[in-house]
């Protein structure tokens, strides 16, 4: 089963979202319900997805700087970057299907 990497510095940012798959951003905190309920929904995608995506969890608790900078503001919060431009952002919570189908649409 593909790890999915779990994001603590916001210098490295720019090199995650360099890549040359997509990059599934998650933004959440383990005090909120609704990122909590996510887990399990991001750790099927990034099953599901294997090599053909990169799977990021950042909490924002823990990259304030990084979570101000993108003007996070709803929570959960996911992205889709591919080769350095983001080219989806929602928040709120999805199921794993939505996820993938939105993720394979840009590899």
């Amino acid at each position: 089963m593909k790890r999915i990497k779990y994001f603590g510095f916001m210098s490295k940012f720019g090199e995650l979202i360099n890549a040359q798959v997509p990059v599934l951003i998650d933004f959440y905190t383990e005090w909120n319900e609704s990122s909590v309920i996510m887990h399990p929904v991001i750790r099927d995608v990034a099953a599901a997805l294997g090599d053909r995506a990169k799977v990021i969890k950042i909490d924002v608790d823990k990259n304030q700087e990084l979570a101000e900078a993108l003007r996070i503001k709803g929570l959960p919060t996911l992205m889709i970057y591919k080769e350095g431009q983001m080219v989806w952002r929602q928040s709120g919570e999805l199921d794993a299907n939505t996820i993938i189908n939105l993720v394979q649409d840009q590899v």
